[in-house]
């Protein structure tokens, strides 16, 4: 290795995991690529920080977390005589560390909203694609798309117990203060085995797993889907097409540069395919645009989007209501007309942006969604939700639905 090479392998000090070294000078690369930078400005948990003060960590701590957890799992796996060659491990480093490239500002509360129809996963396959010839992607992108020959490599990436997870889940409690969300991240990790060519857990991991699904639900319930968070991402979301609303009528908006070209015209995959410079505006946007242009529209003319605005700079939030069953017609029309009354508005359409209705669904494990397989003693392979002798293993496998309605807090004072 040059001295040139041996200088990018730097170490990282990590909150969650302490030092956390970069393991090859082209990781070093990436990392430093502009694309990637980005992420530092951009909040892992979105507006969850309007709740737990302390969430204000981004998707770069997140993915080089993810990156560490990586090797960590490459390693054991090598230990238990699975091969694994330099080149596909370096590859999968690659894959886990650019996972989460292709978020917009505030992660998942904007997504579909700045780019309709096209994901978080879509647009982070394209930023791979662009950036391959760069940075030789070429396996990291299968791995990515589930088409590289040994499958246990994707399932690291991308599945029920792979390392975003596994990340997610620790730091997003340490950051948090949700203790419930700690999991012996360091014990899973080397239950981790490979049987029949799929990623298994060896039998005596069997508790930590039960703890992990545990964990992930209770996260849910009071980080991912708490209902203060729920409220401040729909709000922001109205926002923004109260926003685009007026920027497509030929409203005159303050914005950041990249930010209004997203405004003022809707795109989909294939603008994104033909015209090279739609990524590249893209990856300029993080929560920075977003929130400048909310303090500006605060003073703006438009009454929806200046209390829209002034609600979420000011964290004067909606009340939500949230339960089992749909909410009934006669109690939706209640609260609606109540809410045109109130802010004088003049149409259905500007009602909507006061009153959001929706559902939200808890499934901290989907055996359907190739489910954890754990390997028995005897080398059957068996799904955690039958090999787990806690009851409520195999009900936390169904998924648990609420419905929620939003709605300003003046209406039933």
């Amino acid at each position: 290795m040059t001295a040139l090479s041996s200088r990018k392998l730097k170490i990282f000090n990590d909150p969650v995991y302490g030092f956390i070294n970069v393991p090859d000078a082209s990781i070093f690369d990436i990392i430093e690529n502009p694309f990637f930078q980005r992420l530092r400005n951009i909040k892992q948990l979105g507006l969850t920080h309007l709740v737990y003060p302390g969430a204000l960590h981004t998707r770069f701590h997140h993915a080089m977390g993810a990156m560490y957890l990586m090797g960590q799992a490459v390693e054991i796996l090598r230990f238990k005589g699975h091969d694994i060659t330099e080149d596909e491990a370096l590859a999968a480093t690659k894959t886990i560390l650019l996972h989460d490239i292709g978020h917009g500002p505030f992660s998942h509360a904007l997504e579909n909203t700045l780019v309709e129809e096209l994901s978080h996963e879509e647009l982070t396959e394209l930023f791979m694609r662009r950036m391959n010839k760069q940075y030789d992607l070429g396996e990291a992108i299968r791995i990515f798309k589930n088409i590289h020959p040994k499958k246990p490599l994707h399932q690291l990436v991308s599945g029920q117990l792979d390392m975003d997870r596994l990340d997610y889940l620790n730091r997003d409690s340490f950051f948090t203060g949700v203790s419930e969300g700690v999991v012996s991240w360091d014990r899973i990790i080397k239950m981790l085995n490979i049987s029949d060519d799929i990623l298994v857990i060896d039998e005596k991991g069997i508790y930590s797993i039960e703890k992990f699904i545990i964990a992930r639900r209770l996260m849910y319930w009071q980080v991912y889907l708490h209902k203060t968070v729920i409220t401040a991402e729909r709000m922001l979301i109205s926002t923004l097409r109260r926003a685009k609303e007026l920027a497509l009528a030929g409203e005159q908006l303050f914005s950041t540069e990249p930010l209004k070209r997203f405004l003022y015209k809707k795109y989909d995959r294939n603008d994104f395919v033909q015209d090279p410079t739609l990524l590249e505006d893209f990856a300029l946007l993080d929560d920075h645009d977003i929130f400048a242009s909310l303090k500006s529209w605060v003073k703006h003319k438009d009454p929806v989007l200046r209390w829209l605005s002034h609600g979420l700079v000011n964290r004067k939030l909606f009340r939500i209501e949230m339960q089992k069953a749909p909410f009934s017609k006669d109690y939706l029309h209640e609260i609606r007309q109540a809410t045109k009354k109130k802010y004088q508005l003049n149409n259905e359409n500007e009602v909507d942006y006061f009153v959001i209705g929706g559902m939200t669904r808890n499934n901290a494990y989907d055996p359907g969604a190739g489910g954890i397989l754990v390997l028995t003693r005897e080398g059957e392979l068996v799904d955690i939700a039958h090999a787990s002798d806690q009851l409520n293993i195999n009900v936390l496998s169904h998924p648990v639905e609420k419905h929620f309605l939003c709605y300003p807090k003046s209406i039933r004072e």
